[in-house]
């Protein structure tokens, strides 16, 4: 099966573990992967070492130079800038040539720099700075069984996924949302991403393994599909589905360049140009495939994708993408973030999804982890690359999805909860902060979701209205004795309210019927409870807002949206007391993915 992903360049993170099979632990420090390494200086030379890896946002790379030797009219080469382009899948060697100074140049996600900072922060001199952002990914997936239907489900549960790759950022990100730690569930690590030795076909092998981290081709094995569950026939797995996705989580994997201070203090201009090269030529490689049906678009994109090909190749020189198709998937599942991207990663201050955050939590797991024994960070480049090409100005614009009218309870990902006094109309930072912040986070890092602020209401005074208007009216009748009473419709079918699914039916009949020869109205206290959680929702959503103003965090208000669910779902049917009541006195966020049947790139777009 074909790998469409950028994952190959973790296999060099395992070049010093020879594991024999899948391990179950914790992570390792970075430094003994890569050994003794000697800081030295990188050599001013006419053409520099650029690494790139196997993911669709190298294409763009590929295009912009030319192929792997810099051409004189590529886009790179009309800005003077000369590179050779070598193959950085080997991580670990990455590093050490980063280090050594035979390139000045390293390529990964911001996940991976963190967990080799250590190392990277030999010298001050070797002290990364980041410059560019390439991509979001949107290939990488998290499959589960059913065992696992919502990240709350996760404590305790094993995770297969490759020792050392992307994924690891992206289960931090998981682990981080549902409030756990890694010590809360149990990795078990495999050599490669996929194939023999790779996650997927551990998840099929062992059933005790609950989740697994796979790229598309993969997930598509499992499943069948990002929105289908697997059959077991044709080498599904029964049942399993995909529960997370950078297709929803888009704002997980990062994509980074990064070059050694030194080498940037002495040729800023150079490192400047080979980002905005960079950058126009992956709107170029966006325009040609949003314009296929050009024949002249067409041929040119059919140029970059055989060009694609040749150059991603394995240890055997054999090619990595078996077809054009193949090579088209792999730009697919790259989301290019383009020059207002890069505004945004590096400059928007408020930015949970940007170059702070990033870093605080990849330096957060490294050194939470032991994978690096003392934080060591980055700096963020310092210039303004839009007018060094005419025309870029981050040509194509980017897309925000809709937020839908219907929230589908099957896309459900993750809740919490926040709980209140009763008649409690105040939601003060100072209590509640935390939560605040939580939700501010999901909504920038799940991109492709909604967050869902649910507002309830008491339910036992409409519960106590319908019944007595139900006896009266002869919709019910009481059986037993009090305390213990059982209630029955007409045709015999018990209601029975001590089932939190109940409050559905209550809530249906009091709107439907006619209670005119009732004592009371029920209606009423329904009308008021509908109110009560709306306007709880609303006040909390509006509590949201002001604190992610008055903490400067960017907050996409179209992906929040505040429901009032009435009664519905109450955590304790019966109450005695206001104590016993006290877990219904809630608010609760949830996460729900947002259907996406292919990457924003595959209609030419860029996100940020």
């Amino acid at each position: 099966m074909m790998k469409h992903a950028r994952h190959w360049i973790a296999l060099g993170l395992l070049a010093g573990l020879a594991l024999a099979g899948p391990v179950q632990g914790q992570t390792e420090k970075f430094s003994k992967l890569v050994g003794p390494v000697k800081m030295a200086a990188v050599q001013k030379a006419d053409v520099y070492e650029l690494p790139f890896i196997f993911w669709g946002g190298d294409v763009a790379t590929f295009h912009a130079n030319g192929g792997l030797e810099t051409k004189p009219d590529s886009l790179f080469g009309k800005l003077g800038l000369k590179f050779k382009l070598t193959n950085g899948d080997d991580f670990v060697a990455q590093v050490k040539n980063y280090v050594e100074g035979k390139t000045p140049f390293i390529r990964g996600t911001f996940s991976q720099l963190g967990q080799a900072s250590e190392v990277l922060n030999t010298d001050p001199k070797t002290k990364p700075v980041v410059f560019l952002q390439l991509t979001w990914s949107a290939g990488d997936h998290m499959v589960a069984r059913p065992t696992c239907k919502t990240l709350n489900d996760l404590k305790g549960k094993k995770i297969a996924l490759q020792k050392g790759g992307p994924h690891v950022g992206m289960l931090d990100d998981i682990l981080r949302t549902a409030g756990l730690k890694w010590k809360d569930v149990t990795p078990v690590w495999t050599n490669d991403v996929t194939g023999k030795d790779g996650p997927a076909e551990l998840f099929k092998k062992d059933t005790t393994v609950d989740c697994c981290f796979v790229v598309t081709p993969d997930m598509q094995g499992l499943t069948s599909g990002i929105d289908k569950k697997g059959t077991g026939a044709e080498g599904t797995v029964k049942d399993a589905f995909v529960l997370v996705s950078t297709v929803t989580m888009k704002r997980s994997i990062a994509d980074v360049y990064a070059v050694r201070k030194d080498f940037y203090d002495a040729n800023k201009a150079l490192v400047e140009k080979l980002a905005a090269g960079y950058l126009k030529g992956s709107e170029e490689l966006l325009e040609m495939r949003a314009k296929l049906k050009d024949k002249e678009f067409k041929a040119k994109y059919d140029a970059v994708l055989k060009m694609a090909r040749s150059i991603f190749k394995d240890k055997d020189n054999k090619e990595l993408l078996p077809s054009d198709a193949d090579a088209d998937g792999l730009v697919a599942d790259a989301v290019f973030v383009g020059f207002q991207g890069n505004q945004s990663f590096f400059q928007e201050k408020g930015n949970l999804s940007g170059f702070e955050a990033k870093m605080e939590h990849a330096l957060s797991h490294a050194v939470g982890e032991g994978i690096a024994e003392a934080r060591a960070d980055f700096l963020p480049a310092d210039f303004d690359f839009q007018n060094k090409i005419p025309g870029l100005v981050g040509g194509i614009s980017a897309k925000v999805a809709p937020t839908p009218e219907k929230i589908e309870p099957d896309k459900l990902l993750f809740t919490f909860k926040i709980f209140f006094e009763p008649n409690q109309d105040e939601f003060p930072p100072e209590k509640y902060g935390a939560d605040f912040k939580r939700a501010i986070e999901m909504a920038s890092l799940f991109g492709n979701a909604v967050i869902v602020i649910n507002g309830y209401a008491d339910h036992t005074k409409l519960v106590g209205e319908f019944v007595k208007a139900g006896i009266a009216t002869d919709m019910l009748r009481r059986e037993g004795e009090s305390g213990n009473y059982q209630y029955f419709f007409k045709d015999g079918k018990k209601l029975d309210l001590n089932d939190p699914k109940s409050m559905a039916t209550v809530m249906d009949l009091v709107a439907k019927t006619d209670w005119a020869k009732a004592p009371a109205n029920p209606k009423i206290v329904l009308d008021l409870c509908q109110k009560l959680s709306q306007d709880r929702a609303d006040k909390v959503f509006g509590e949201v807002k002001r604190y992610a103003a008055s903490k400067k965090y960017l907050l996409n208000e179209k992906l929040v949206k505040p429901v009032g669910l009435c009664i519905l779902n109450p955590v304790v049917v019966r109450p005695k007391d206001s104590d016993q009541a006290a877990p219904n006195r809630r608010v609760e966020f949830s996460i729900y993915s947002i259907k996406a049947t292919q990457s924003p790139s595959a209609e030419g777009v860029v996100d940020y």
